[in-house]
């Protein structure tokens, strides 16, 4: 089948390209010297993700030096929580803080500010007018289960422990920052559409972290609702799923949410993930983010692997998480062209 003008849309939508089209997540970031130029410039992350004409230069670098089939907003998964009425700020070195924590406090204590996602849309509406024609533009949210983990311990975790055991503990308050988190994403995810995204991912950087049952209720379940919502809204844009550690849960994932395409991390193999999903469902991924770091003959075999792994399949080529700062562009280059075939 021969390429679309926007391959990585048409993959969206379950037409195989015969090679496949490629998009890295955090392919805006610190491992490009402009994106660092531009940041010593704004001050911090936060101020950056909120300045429209700012975080719409970052999203469109990438574009300009590598020439991806897919462009994703600049922007981070937890404006989510900050819209809801948490306070959201960055320590250096340590990531982010969010006060109060929703493990001291309650979910009704909080005064949404839903306004703060405007600068984001209009960031999204700058980028639309200025991509390329052939590259498809992605707006993306963080899954709810993520999310209230943040919002629960007021900052990353190793093992998500204070959700689990709020989740555990006192399911009807854990299910009602579920709740507040699933509205706002689909009106968030909504206008991100309007304003010009082609196709949206979301993303469950913690759903490894929960048992076969908790995973039902916490990832499937909000995300299929999630879905079932922006569908009726805009039936005609693709939905990634992104679970990152799913692994024995993907088939399930992929059964009962409802998503249009599915993202593989870099721990899934990619052969067993053709031969247990569903027959025609496109996927994303998977290359491990150090093997691209590494390079040389480990990256070659690895990007190797997968190309051959979807023989029948609608594939999109991406990483199995974000790409890493230390990165050197010139692997990066080097994967473009054995993935495009040059």
């Amino acid at each position: 089948m021969k390429a679309s003008p926007k391959s990585l849309l048409a993959t969206l939508h379950g037409a195989r390209q015969d090679r496949p089209p490629l998009w890295l997540m955090r392919q805006a970031g610190r491992y490009l010297p402009e994106y660092r130029a531009l940041r010593e410039t704004k001050g911090g992350f936060l101020e950056l993700c909120y300045d429209p004409e700012a975080a719409a230069e970052v999203t469109l670098q990438p574009i300009r030096r590598f020439g991806f089939d897919g462009s994703i907003l600049f922007s981070d998964i937890l404006v989510i929580p900050h819209a809801l009425g948490q306070k959201l700020w960055f320590e250096v070195g340590e990531g982010p803080r969010l006060a109060p924590a929703l493990v001291d406090s309650s979910l009704a204590s909080l005064a949404a500010a839903p306004q703060r996602l405007e600068p984001i849309y209009a960031t999204v509406a700058r980028v639309a007018a200025s991509l390329p024609a052939q590259t498809t533009f992605l707006g993306f949210a963080g899954s709810p289960w993520t999310v209230a983990t943040y919002m629960v311990a007021g900052q990353g975790s190793k093992d998500q422990a204070a959700a689990r055991r709020l989740a555990f503990g006192d399911r009807a308050a854990f299910q009602a920052i579920i709740d507040a988190i699933v509205d706002l994403t689909v009106t968030y995810l909504a206008g991100q559409i309007e304003h010009g995204v082609e196709a949206v991912q979301l993303f469950d950087s913690w759903a490894g972290s929960l048992s076969p049952a908790q995973f039902e209720q916490w990832v499937i379940a909000p995300n299929a609702e999630i879905v079932r919502r922006l569908k009726a809204l805009h039936p005609g844009t693709p939905i990634i799923g992104f679970p990152k550690g799913a692994g024995g849960k993907l088939r399930a994932y992929a059964d009962e949410t409802g998503v249009d395409a599915i993202g593989l991390d870099e721990t899934v193999d990619p052969d067993w993930a053709d031969r247990i999903l569903p027959q025609h469902l496109p996927v994303q991924g998977n290359l491990d983010p150090l093997a691209l770091v590494a390079g040389g003959a480990a990256l070659d075999a690895a990007i190797d692997r997968i190309l051959a792994a979807f023989p029948a399949r609608p594939h999109i080529f991406n990483l199995g998480h974000g790409i890493v700062p230390d990165t050197p562009i010139a692997h990066v280059e080097h994967l473009i062209r054995r993935v495009r075939g040059g």
